[in-house]
């Protein structure tokens, strides 16, 4: 397939190197040349996004927000202004579940399908090619992607209609933050207290406590390692979204709001670039202590 990929940043550029190593035609558009991993596989670079519409069947984007999402699919240049009837716009992004039904709409009145399809994983699952894929839109539209879902992940899922893809991802966002929160309490609560904290993982990852995020997260605390798989920013973002539709739909979320705040606690003190598992630097500021290997 001719397929056209928006949005080169630290997830984007593996989903599409794993596209093109798939062996599809790859058109591409991003703030910045792509990355000579993504380069040197032959892709074509394109003007603007309104080009990747044009040239492609299948449009993807992934970018950070909902606005970013707005500004690549309608601008003048976007996405819409390149789009021909029977082509596939696909955002891979996590943004508004509300707003995505309004772009779904839009997209639909240009004879053009639409899926929402954000993803979890981070990048070592978009490098890997192990994303968990939350979709939402018709069946023969996820049918007609579920091929280019496959080069980039392993659990792929058709949710619903469109938006659904998206309230999965917040649902996720929820679970992720909450769980970094309660790892992060686990170990500051063990060091401080005199126990080796990569000791107390290891034992915990033996027992009903352990999870993905134990695992990984954990070990990122106990070494230090917060260079961004997931920024603190980004995740806040998501948190948000989760509190609106909360507020919108009259369900209260209160571990999500505390969860939303550690994480404003580390943004405040210049961290919102660091990855998401950083967010235990809130709890160690409120202890006094600092989780490291005894």
């Amino acid at each position: 397939m001719n397929i056209g990929f928006v949005g080169l940043g630290i997830m984007g550029t593996p989903m599409a190197v794993n596209l093109r190593k798939g062996g599809h035609e790859l058109f591409v558009y991003g703030r910045k040349p792509p990355r000579p991993e993504l380069s040197e596989l032959g892709v074509k670079v394109c003007a603007s996004s309104r080009e990747v519409a044009q040239k492609a069947d299948i449009i993807i984007t992934m970018v950070p927000d909902t606005p970013d999402v707005e500004q690549v699919l309608f601008a003048d240049d976007g996405v819409a202004s390149g789009l021909s009837k029977g082509k596939t716009v696909v955002d891979m992004s996590s943004i508004s579940p509300i707003e995505t039904k309004v772009y779904a709409q839009k997209i639909n009145a240009l004879g053009c399908d639409y899926l929402d399809a954000p993803v979890s994983g981070g990048e070592v699952g978009a490098k890997a090619a192990s994303l968990t894929i939350m979709v939402g839109g018709p069946q023969a539209a996820f049918d007609r992607v579920k091929p280019l879902f496959e080069l980039m992940g392993k659990n792929i899922t058709l949710v619903g209609g469109n938006g659904d893809g998206q309230t999965t991802k917040v649902a996720n966002q929820i679970i992720v933050a909450l769980n970094i929160a309660a790892v992060g309490e686990a170990l500051v609560f063990a060091s401080k207290a005199g126990a080796d904290p990569a000791k107390v993982r290891q034992a915990l990852m033996g027992g009903f406590a352990a999870s993905r995020i134990l695992e990984v997260h954990g070990e990122r605390m106990i070494k230090r390692s917060f260079n961004p798989g997931f920024r603190i920013g980004l995740h806040q973002k998501d948190l948000s979204l989760a509190l609106a539709g909360a507020r919108a739909l009259g369900v209260a979320l209160p571990q999500t709001a505390n969860a939303a705040q550690l994480m404003q606690a580390c943004a405040a003190n210049g961290m919102a670039d660091l990855d998401h598992s950083a967010l235990v630097k809130a709890l160690e500021l409120m202890a006094g202590h600092e989780v490291a290997a005894a």
